[in-house]
């Protein structure tokens, strides 16, 4: 039986397991959101989701609390999603475990999350001041969210709102926004995010871009999903040669997720921490 989000923990009362239960990670197979995008194999694009963990903890050989953040690396093309919250339960049911040493740990996660999602997923513990994780940084890009222009349009998503500057060259540029947000398609919960997108091609009209952004307001989905379908929009639309669309949402629960989805060969993401996460 194919699992969906409503079968998981997300937005029901539950008790955390008190000893170390990988069975709690539950997968959401990606196919279910890209075949409701129209997005089948082969994908036109390669990417990654990028979590970043900051409420880890175990027990050491003797007994006394250790505590990590962590990054997931979860490649785009693993036929499974991992719901937030079963991740979650999954990490809070460490916190009574007894590991030799950070590696022992690492190597867990990563058997246990590569299990979950099919295909091999890299984790990197990091532990607390370490100076990577102290860096505040932005999306390199010239920002839209300052254009003087009016909005009425907050979802559903708007492709047709999304145009190119006629008579103009071909460019190469970066675009960045902060007004991203989107809600889960459970809970109703607000996901705010900040997305940039990087292109080569013929140049994207940037008012119509950030209408097209803001018109994910209201729209109800996972961030992997709302990053697919701006890739696919955006490509469809404005047809660029390359691509790159990369959402860096805010934390909720101890964990945030940042997708990254490009049609660029060799291209691979960094995982920036911004202000708001």
């Amino acid at each position: 039986m194919t699992n969906t989000v409503h079968d998981s923990a997300l937005g029901k009362s539950v008790t955390g397991s008190a000893e170390y239960d990988p069975s709690l990670l539950f997968p959401i197979p990606r196919s279910i959101g890209r075949d409701a995008l129209g997005l089948v194999p082969p994908l036109a694009f390669h990417g990654v989701d990028i979590w970043n963990a900051y409420e880890i903890s175990w027990l050491d050989a003797r007994g006394k609390p250790r505590v990590a953040t962590a990054e997931f690396h979860i490649p785009a093309s693993t036929p499974n999603l991992i719901e937030s919250k079963s991740l979650k339960l999954y990490l809070t049911s460490l916190n009574a475990m007894r590991y030799a040493d950070f590696e022992s740990v690492q190597r867990l996660l990563s058997a246990d999350l590569s299990k979950a999602a099919g295909g091999e997923v890299a984790v990197i513990l990091h532990a607390l001041g370490a100076p990577a994780a102290l860096t505040i940084q932005s999306l390199d890009g010239d920002s839209l969210d300052d254009l003087d222009i009016d909005m009425d349009d907050y979802g559903p998503p708007r492709a047709d709102l999304l145009g190119l500057v006629l008579d103009a060259k071909p460019t190469q540029e970066s675009l960045v926004s902060n007004l991203l947000k989107s809600n889960c398609p459970v809970t109703g919960q607000p996901d705010w995010a900040s997305v940039q997108i990087r292109y080569a091609g013929a140049k994207i009209d940037r008012a119509g871009l950030l209408r097209y952004l803001v018109s994910y307001r209201n729209h109800d989905d996972f961030h992997e999903q709302c990053v697919e379908r701006i890739f696919r929009d955006v490509l469809a639309r404005c047809r660029p040669q390359q691509l790159t669309v990369y959402a860096r949402y805010t934390r909720r629960g101890g964990l945030d997720i940042n997708p990254w989805r490009s049609n660029v060969a060799g291209s691979a993401a960094t995982n920036p921490r911004l202000q708001r996460q």
